[in-house]
């Protein structure tokens, strides 16, 4: 992919996310090079950079992982962290309104 190339009006397929991030790997462009010549945040692109090197070391595992595995795994940690979260939230507001009371 070439940096020249416009990105006006053009969708960020993984095919053109990924020759981007090649591009990166292979030092044709730089990430804040990218970031101004197709209008992206810098943080958008080095997301992309980090799927790809997660892709790429499942991919040169002996034994790859499922996608759906990883994904669903993902989901359980993020729904465990959301409950988790929940809870403190809970806790707070019973703690704030048991003070409130004391107070009057």
């Amino acid at each position: 992919m070439s940096t020249e190339m416009k990105s006006e009006n053009r969708r960020w397929t993984a095919k053109r996310k990924s020759a981007l991030v090649l591009d990166i790997f292979k030092g044709k462009t730089t990430v804040s090079e990218a970031s101004r010549t197709y209008d992206l945040s810098p943080s958008e692109i080095e997301g992309w950079i980090e799927e790809a090197t997660g892709g790429m070391e499942n991919a040169l595992r002996a034994k790859p992982h499922d996608i759906r595995e990883q994904y669903e795994r993902k989901v359980n940690d993020l729904q465990e962290a959301y409950g988790e979260a929940m809870l403190e939230i809970r806790a707070r507001k019973k703690l704030q309104s048991l003070l409130d009371e004391e107070e009057k």
